[in-house]
């Protein structure tokens, strides 16, 4: 069954511009929002303000967001759409965010579209979507490919993960109703790993052994090849599968510079287009969702934890937010060719969805302090944020089909 939205969410996508409405206006923080936010009634969405700009120290600016829906909070703006019908909550609602220095000044203006679809599942079909989650450590995690899951089943959505690791990698798919938590995460992987790397183990073991999953060498093969159809062979009876989440980035650009940012970032793509091209020459049906990358967290006590003296917030910071200007801009408006955005970055809490620990302020303080612990690993709380915009995003597209 078709949503009765869908006519709406296409024309959207072209109404409300990425970048700043008025290009006169100046300011060097880089404010960037996609072209639409899916969401879903009953389901809270988010947008974290400081993820949305660049600056040393955001809270020398003030924000203003112009929407009639939700509540804008101190860091936040938050929305439950309802379900109730009476609400009118399901379809488009334009989102303006303006960034106001000391003198309110508007120094960066941008705006986005909010795609409201039910939760509820409209579907004559019982048969399960198959969907692939592709990544590094983040996905490794299975929290966040677990929270779809528990989605899906909550919604009796006809889904089924598809993959190798994972906890549920060794059970069999289910009915359709989301069980098995299964993906295609190696903790420290790039796109060019993804891409080009091939130790003759694959699909089990210890990630750090394991060659890419869907690379084979058959016998009297001198090389190996790339070769997807395989992978679906074995893993999901034969069928492309109906959608595909890439979310990388987080080791291809964590030790550039300002300098080599760039380069970097023209690897990664480089590679990145070799995996989409992998599974679209199977099935040009099949949607793939390019996971914008996700922010660090808030402090640099989480790096310190993590990397010493070896990394700073602050260059993540800016290495993150240049990969999604250039993922919005290489990977933006490709949506005829099964290629969209996920903009689950904005979802996530950098102050309240990264793990904490206890210390004592110094040495001799009988003052115990919570210091964030881990830079871009996020706590299960917020690992779950992303699975809502990850769910969000596959029910979004599902419904346009």
């Amino acid at each position: 069954m078709k949503h009765s939205c869908f006519p709406l969410l296409v024309a959207a996508l072209t109404i409300f511009p990425t970048q700043a409405d008025d290009e006169s206006i100046p300011g060097p923080f880089r404010l960037i929002l996609p072209p639409a936010i899916p969401v879903l009634t009953g389901l809270q969405s988010n947008l974290y303000f400081e993820n949305a700009f660049l600056a040393v120290n955001p809270a020398n600016l003030t924000v203003d967001v112009i929407c009639r829906r939700g509540t804008q909070q101190n860091h936040r703006w938050t929305w439950t759409a309802s379900p109730d019908p009476d609400k009118r909550d399901v379809g488009i609602h334009p989102l303006t965010l303006e960034l106001r220095n000391q003198e309110n000044a508007i120094v960066a203006r941008a705006s986005t579209s909010l795609q409201v679809l039910s939760r509820k599942v409209v579907s004559e079909s019982t048969t399960p979507k198959s969907v692939l989650l592709l990544g590094d450590s983040l996905t490794n995690a299975s929290v966040y490919s677990g929270r779809v899951s528990e989605l899906a089943k909550e919604d009796a959505y006809p889904f089924r993960l598809i993959g190798t690791r994972g906890p549920g990698a060794e059970v069999q798919p289910g009915g359709g109703d989301g069980s098995g938590n299964r993906h295609e995460g190696y903790g420290g992987w790039t796109a060019h790993r993804f891409a080009t790397h091939y130790t003759g183990i694959a699909r089990g073991g210890e990630y750090k052994k394991c060659g890419s999953p869907f690379f084979y060498r058959d016998e009297g093969e001198e090389s190996p090849t790339l070769d997807f159809r395989r992978y679906c062979r074995e893993f999901n009876e034969g069928n492309p599968p109906d959608f595909v989440t890439i979310l990388l980035g987080c080791n291809d650009t964590f030790h550039a510079t300002d300098d080599t940012i760039e380069e970097r970032i023209d690897l990664m793509f480089e590679h990145y287009e070799t995996i989409v091209s992998m599974i679209h020459d199977l099935d040009p049906a099949t949607k793939i969702g390019a996971i914008l990358p996700m922010p660090p967290a808030a402090t640099q006590d989480a790096f310190g934890r993590n990397y010493g003296s070896a990394q700073t917030r602050w260059q993540y910071r800016r290495n993150q937010h240049r990969l999604l200007e250039r993922m919005m801009e290489t990977f933006g408006n490709r949506e005829a060719e099964n290629l969209f955005l996920v903009p689950a970055w904005l979802n996530l809490d950098s102050v309240h969805g990264f793990p904490k620990e206890e210390q004592k302020a110094h040495e001799h303080s009988d003052t115990s302090i919570m210091r964030q612990s881990n830079g871009v690993h996020p706590s299960p709380e917020g690992y779950r944020q992303i699975g809502d915009s990850v769910y969000a995003w596959l029910r979004s597209v599902d419904a346009t089909e």
